[in-house]
């Protein structure tokens, strides 16, 4: 599938929720296509989200991709595992760098791409605790989850107006107990800053945390500045680090941060490539990367001149 002298229709970058949805898309329009995934999705941190149609109970991230994967895999092998570490653009197709989990590596050709390939969340520095988010001791989602923590005593881990933005949202959504702790950084807020925080009643907390107290894999008590804080709930808003170092090496639009532009079908500056998901400027949601997936797809298919697979000349 495009290793062998072929050349896919598509090439699918990324096997999160967003590239899993494009490659059940494609499957179902007949294209001949591949996922390379490097197993890393942001989505497989989730500890629980609740709102996804059809989970009334909620669905942990790790049980949201195994569905995905499963109902993707029953129209075929689709999916290797491996990190795309280079794209090239030719007149006619995109030519993919591979490593593969073998530790071999190939040379995929497509003729479009789709980059799926998400961001990371930046991690709170906080003291014998690496990987908080990861690991699920800190939220960063409030959208998913949290309706759940409504009215109780909720802690941002944030600096600067992206922090105070997140901090508002909680505060005049879900509780009127919030603290904004910046872990030692200054907080530079403007006069009318300031006055969002004391119209939500945001309790700020500057004082680097020096040490905390966990029970049951729980963050229970953070030590700052020679005081005990208890929270119920810590939520992370460090901001992302957007993998999109394969379009801006094709010269795609983006904006500052680095996250992605792309048209009403999802196509980048770049003719022939395309983004879904956290990559894309704009909200981080599931729900939301699944319609890029379905956009580009759907584009993908209509613009394709390539024969389907039980076309004559088919795969």
């Amino acid at each position: 599938m495009g290793s062998n002298g072929d050349i896919l229709d598509c090439l699918i970058v990324g096997g999160g929720p967003a590239g899993l949805t494009t490659g059940l898309y494609l499957a179902r329009f007949k294209r001949r296509f591949l996922i390379v995934d490097s197993g890393t999705p942001r989505a497989a941190w989730i500890p629980t989200s609740h709102n996804i149609p059809m989970f009334a109970d909620g669905i942990s991230g790790q049980d949201l991709l195994a569905r995905a994967r499963t109902n993707l895999e029953q129209y075929g092998k689709c999916i290797r595992g491996g990190r795309v570490t280079g794209l090239r653009k030719q007149p006619d197709r995109f030519i993919a760098l591979v490593e593969h989990d073998d530790g071999g590596t190939s040379q995929i050709a497509a003729k479009r791409v789709v980059l799926a390939t998400g961001a990371v969340d930046i991690e709170p520095d906080l003291p014998d605790v690496p990987n908080a988010v990861q690991r699920g001791l800190v939220r960063y989602c409030p959208i998913c989850d949290g309706y759940e923590s409504r009215d109780q005593k909720i802690a941002v881990i944030a600096y600067g107006a992206h922090g105070l933005g997140e901090a508002v949202f909680i505060a005049r959504t879900y509780s009127r107990d919030v603290t904004l702790l910046t872990l030692g950084q200054h907080l530079e807020l403007n006069e009318d800053q300031r006055a969002r925080l004391d119209e939500h009643g945001i309790k700020v907390v500057e004082a680097p945390v020096e040490s905390l107290d966990m029970e049951n894999d729980r963050i229970t008590a953070l030590h700052v500045g020679g005081k005990e804080h208890r929270f119920d709930v810590l939520y992370s808003a460090l901001g992302l680090q957007y993998r999109s170092d394969l379009a801006l090496s094709l010269g795609a639009e983006h904006d500052r941060s680095g996250s992605l532009i792309v048209d009403e079908h999802c196509q980048t500056s770049v003719k022939g490539l395309y983004a879904a998901g956290d990559i894309v400027r704009g909200i981080d949601q599931i729900v939301v990367g699944m319609a890029h997936a379905a956009q580009a797809a759907t584009h993908i298919h209509n613009h394709c001149d390539l024969p389907t697979e039980d076309e004559p000349g088919g795969a």
